[in-house]
């Protein structure tokens, strides 16, 4: 699994990982957080290893679908960045003393304050 694939099923299951059953959690968490194999998954719940390969599958289709639906994800993705472009102007307005740069920093802070 690569490692983008990996932060998004991390991000999902932060925003969404409630929603699941208990079972369902510790099933995923096993599998994608603690790296433990399907058998060895199977073996611990006492339950087949495709019954953990469909659980798992299932899961990340739950958790795709409540971000379809919600788009928080998408959401703390895009304030993230914002947040990322205020402080490097601030940084730069701070060495540079270029004082034009607060109008971009007030632009940026509008538009995060209006998706909120």
């Amino acid at each position: 699994m690569n490692m983008e694939k990996i932060v998004e099923q991390t991000l999902l299951y932060d925003f969404y990982g409630e929603l699941l059953t208990a079972h369902q959690r510790q099933i995923y968490e096993d599998v994608v957080f603690n790296d433990l194999s399907l058998s060895e998954v199977a073996e611990e719940r006492g339950i087949s290893r495709q019954g953990v390969h469909d659980m798992i599958k299932r899961c990340g289709k739950q958790l795709a679908d409540y971000e379809d639906k919600l788009h928080l994800v998408e959401k703390f993705l895009a304030t993230r960045q914002k947040a990322e472009q205020i402080h490097e102007l601030a940084r730069k307005c701070s060495e540079t003393e270029d004082l034009s740069l607060a109008g971009e920093i007030e632009r940026i802070a509008s538009e995060i304050i209006t998706e909120l």
